[in-house]
């Protein structure tokens, strides 16, 4: 049997991990429902909590969205339906299934190669299945032992950390630079790309200062997703 990156047997596998965890999903839903009406929550209440979140879960849905039609063309559907359906990260996503493709040979994705992008999408993201409960509890302690004694390097850690997450999708964005130097202005395309995303983002948060346009940080992240993809053909046909 010739292999496809679409193979209904791909779609149904996906789909029935995505199953579970959506039946998870519903099975602790009705559990919290359950429980706060044992503790007399009104239910106007909390059937506002309820819309408003499905409302706000629209602004990740979409950014989930492009990610999957970003990978579609190169991995099928299946793949990345599955991997951003559940516990996973889209910036992460995205360069691991990109950076492990590109050590495979060249041609089309085969049954082999394949499951190596698979592997190194889901092994690098499983850690937190097992780091977060273990080690969670005792950082955060850490965490406010250290803002307890200095409030301000306490802080300064905090933006350490976070920095050096950022820090590591930079080098990705960065990393074929210094060829600019030597005439491949493709090397600046992820960099513009990066800057004009940047820019959408500044935007949404100054257009959510005016009245009445709150609503607009919530979907700053979409917005900037599909804005860089869409100024992203015009850049790639200036230089690429």
């Amino acid at each position: 049997m010739e292999f496809s990156v679409n193979h209904p047997i791909l779609f149904v596998i996906a789909g029935i991990v995505i199953l579970l965890v959506l039946t998870q999903s519903v099975f602790f839903l009705v559990r919290a429902w359950r429980r706060a009406k044992e503790l007399g929550m009104d239910t106007k209440i909390l059937r506002k909590t309820v819309s408003s979140s499905a409302i706000f879960t629209i602004a990740p849905a979409v950014s989930i969205l492009v990610g999957v039609l970003a990978l579609a063309g190169s991995f099928g559907v299946a793949l990345p339906w599955l991997r951003l359906s559940i516990i996973g990260s889209l910036s992460y996503e995205t360069i691991a299934a990109e950076t492990t493709a590109g050590f495979l040979p060249e041609g089309a994705l085969d049954a082999s190669g394949f499951v190596t992008v698979l592997f190194v999408m889901t092994f690098g993201i499983a850690f937190g299945l097992v780091l977060v409960p273990i080690f969670t509890k005792s950082i955060q302690k850490g965490l406010k032992s250290m803002e307890k004694r200095d409030k301000k390097w306490g802080e300064i850690f905090n933006t350490a950390m976070f920095l050096g997450m950022i820090s590591a999708f930079l080098g990705y964005v960065f990393c074929d630079f210094t060829t600019v130097f030597s005439g491949e202005t493709k090397a600046l395309i992820p960099v513009l790309v990066m800057a004009a995303s940047a820019l959408i983002m500044v935007a949404c948060g100054l257009l959510s200062r005016l009245k009445g346009m709150k609503w607009m940080l919530d979907y700053a992240l979409p917005f900037s997703l599909v804005g860089g993809m869409a100024l992203a053909i015009p850049i790639t046909a200036w230089l690429g």
